[in-house]
Formats: structure tokens, sequence, C-alpha cells
């Protein structure tokens, strides 16, 4: 996760749903766009963000294992530039293994106006360090990512 943290929160030890309270109380507090680092053992967490994230709008940028079975979480504030991109097409790869929707999205690139932006779901594991290498290589410009639920990423790519 390459998004610096306004604040941090570490609610180890703690069961839910005090991960999502705290988180909660903690984002109502942050500016728009602004970024919260939770860190929580409970198995239940992620779970509770992504479902409060949706209905929210506030954005689970992301998720990653650290120390002792801990997982830290980076949940941007609604509101912020960054959380109102529009998509043209939305092409929904869950299920398809890598490289398929890399191929399937530069298909959808080829046929879109330079400016237009392609929502790409993946579920695929690799496809977080595999889309942006292709985007970093001048394929696309990567507008954002997040990940909407548990291994589900979204990619915001604009034909250049």
């Amino acid at each position: 996760m390459s998004e610096v943290a306004t604040v941090m929160l570490d609610v180890s030890g703690m069961p839910c749903p005090a991960p999502l309270l705290g988180a909660k109380k903690l984002i109502d507090d942050l500016q728009p766009g602004q970024i919260l680092r939770l860190i929580s053992d409970c198995p239940g967490t992620a779970d509770d963000l992504f479902s409060w994230a949706k209905v929210t709008g506030n954005v689970v940028l992301g998720s990653e294992k650290v120390a002792d079975g801990k997982t830290a979480y980076m949940i941007r504030r609604a509101g912020g530039a960054s959380t109102t991109l529009v998509a043209h097409v939305t092409l929904d790869m869950r299920g398809v293994s890598c490289p398929g929707p890399i191929v399937q999205a530069k298909k959808l690139l080829d046929g879109m106006k330079a400016g237009e932006v392609l929502q790409l779901v993946s579920d695929c594991p690799g496809s977080a360090d595999d889309i942006t290498s292709w985007a970093k290589a001048g394929a696309a410009e990567l507008l954002s990512t997040h990940e909407s639920g548990r291994g589900v990423h979204e990619f915001y790519l604009r034909r250049k």
C-alpha cells in the first residue's frame, strides 16, 4: 500500500465490533480524503469494514498482513477528490486468473477514446501487482486502486 496514513489505530486484542467502532470514530474526525491505518487481529474486521465502506462511501484502499497474525487496513474518508472517479466502462473479471484481467482490459481500452476510464474488478491474487506494473509500463494511466471486498480489487484505468 503506497498511501500514507493521517492517523493510525491499533485495536489488536479487541473483538468485533470494536475495530469497526474505533474506525468509525476516527474516520468521522478526519477531513475528506484523509486516511486511517487500522490494525486488527479480529477475523471479522475485514467483512465489517468492507460492508461499512459500501454504506458510508469511505474506501478501504487495501489490507496487508503484519506481525503476529494482525492485518493493517488503509481506509480513506469519503468526500476526497480521489473517491469521485466515474468509469465509462466496467470490466468484472472476478473468477478469472491472471493474465486474463490484463488481456481483457487491454482489449477494452484499445476500443475506448483517449481520456475514457475503465473500471477493472479482479479477485486474482496477482492482479494488484500485475496491473500496477502494466500501467507503469505505459499501457494505461492507473488513476486509482482499492480493495472493494476481501481479496477483490478495483482499478480505474484511463486510456492515454
